[in-house]
């Protein structure tokens, strides 16, 4: 096999955006040969736009069952991720999912134990992976020249909609079609982040503020603190309706404090450890001694096509993927653990009981009230 032929279930946004890449041959490994939506405005768009060789489906799992497609990207609103990466597999065919790998994670864990036992790829869209930043931290952490990790601080909210983007459609902003707001939409790529940076934190408390912002059923500002297992503390603060907003990751070691923001990377390092220096300095007052220098990447930062170049290599050549679908459920426990910590006003360990966060949130999805949706898809280009 040459080419990976791959099929999209889901044309909105991101899954129009994929498809336009595909068609203009940004990733020469994959060849688009399908696509599917239940939304028939979504099928004509596909019929009258994308080229007559394309096959266009109204269900993803004909899409599956049709032969026209060696693996599939699904592009879905989250509650079928799971469902349609389980049936893609058991039906032989590779599988990538937009992020989140879901709404929640037993049904996460689910879809996971399903990978473990297929012989197929099974990748996920965690995009920012490719970004030269957060892989140079990555490297420097996974150095061990850092030292331990003292504090995380991570303000990320330059993630602004306006109100039009909520009402484009009718399962967007509802418990009941999205399953949450900016912790499950825009967030996963920076809890994905900072699990693989930092690990999981073991203790969490979040305050998630509902249409706090926006006319919507959901989160739109949230701000958590979390205890990790080593020590360390964290607090993370996001939200889509601070304009400008900020972006601004900082990142405290025993050797230093790096921030990474407007894609760079500060590192502020010390002369000696802090920990050794501050059992052994006689001056009350005195710090050790710093240097600052900026870091040197690669410069790369490929995203949404970096991520579907190496699953197609995976596939042809054995190659090494972005992210692992099975790493989905990582910055989910995170999602997951703020909204339950939020729900009910209290501190929760991770793990948490996933039975209890699922009883949770389907008295939301009972509460949720059904729109509709303004049809409009927004072109999704450069905003992940």
């Amino acid at each position: 096999m040459d080419k990976l032929r791959l099929g999209i279930i889901g044309i909105g946004g991101m899954g129009t955006n994929h498809a336009n890449s595909l068609i203009k041959g940004l990733v020469p490994k994959i060849k688009l040969t399908a696509v599917a939506d239940t939304d028939e405005k979504r099928l004509s768009f596909a019929k009258e736009n994308f080229p007559s060789d394309i096959a266009v489906f109204n269900d993803g799992k004909q899409l599956i069952d049709s032969g026209k497609c060696d693996a599939v990207l699904i592009a879905t609103p989250h509650y079928f991720h799971p469902e349609f990466v389980i049936y893609a597999l058991r039906h032989g065919l590779h599988a990538i999912s937009e992020k989140p790998a879901g709404v929640y994670t037993k049904q996460v864990r689910e879809m996971n134990e399903v990978a473990e036992k297929s012989d197929r790829v099974f990748a996920i869209m965690f995009n920012q992976r490719t970004n030269c930043v957060y892989r140079k931290l990555h490297e420097m952490i996974g150095s061990q020249e850092l030292g331990k990790l003292k504090r995380v601080n991570w303000i990320i909210t330059d993630w602004y909609r306006t109100q039009s983007y909520y009402d484009a459609a009718g399962w967007k902003a509802t418990w009941d079609g999205e399953g949450g707001g900016v912790l499950l939409n825009q967030c996963p790529h920076q809890l994905d982040l900072l699990q693989w940076l930092c690990g999981m934190p073991v203790k969490v408390r979040a305050f998630c503020h509902e249409a706090k912002w926006h006319d919507i059923e959901v989160e739109d500002d949230v701000t958590a603190y979390m205890e990790f297992g080593g020590g360390a503390t964290g607090v993370f603060v996001t939200s889509t309706g601070d304009a400008p907003g900020t972006n601004r990751l900082e990142l405290t070691f025993e050797m230093g404090k790096i921030v990474c923001e407007g894609d760079k990377l500060i590192f502020d390092k010390l002369s000696e450890n802090e920990r050794e220096f501050c059992r052994t300095c006689p001056d009350g007052f005195r710090k050790p001694e710093m240097t600052r220098r900026e870091i040197e990447t690669d410069g790369k930062n490929e995203q949404h096509i970096g991520v579907l170049k190496a699953f197609a290599d995976r596939i042809l050549n054995g190659g090494k993927l972005i992210a692992e679908g099975r790493e989905g459920i990582n910055g989910l426990t995170l999602s997951n653990a703020m909204f339950l910590s939020s729900w009910l006003d209290k501190t929760v360990s991770i793990p948490f009981d996933e039975d209890l966060f699922l009883e949770e949130l389907n008295k939301r999805r009972a509460g949720s009230v059904k729109k509709e949706g303004t049809g409009v898809v927004f072109d999704t280009t450069g905003t992940y």
